[in-house]
């Protein structure tokens, strides 16, 4: 069982840039679903579908969202329970609460999609405002 925990939203400007962390607690052994599996971020507006912007599989297996590619990049610290979000170049549109999930491959690929998915972390609010 694996707990996750997102945090580092906030406000910013147009242009401002944000880095949130998805840290995670208890089964994150190799071979877990954190550690082996994939890890994604996903947002939701409220009314809307909650989306998967970008996901990691393994340490540098990396699939992004078309309108984040290049502004929004996804990656692992070193040890074993943190992926991070980092976002530049924010946008208005890209507020929205932020949450995380590890989920298995599907097909033996990381997808972006929001289905079949057990482990989910508390939203991390992000507000692009001038």
């Amino acid at each position: 069982q694996v707990h996750l925990v997102a945090s580092g939203g906030g406000s910013v400007q147009p242009g401002g840039s944000l880095r949130l962390s998805c840290s995670a607690f208890g089964s994150v052994e190799s071979g877990s679903v954190f550690s082996s599996g994939c890890v994604g971020w996903f947002r939701q507006v409220l009314g809307k579908e909650r989306e998967g912007i970008a996901v990691i599989g393994g340490r540098f297996t990396t699939r992004y969202a078309e309108d984040v590619k290049g502004r929004f990049t996804i990656f692992r610290d070193d040890g074993v329970n943190n992926v991070y979000l980092q976002m530049n170049s924010l946008k208005p549109e890209d507020a929205a609460m932020y949450y995380c999930a590890a989920y298995w491959r599907q097909g033996g690929q990381c997808l972006l999609i929001n289905r079949g998915i057990d482990n989910w972390s508390q939203g991390t609010q992000v507000t692009v405002s001038s």
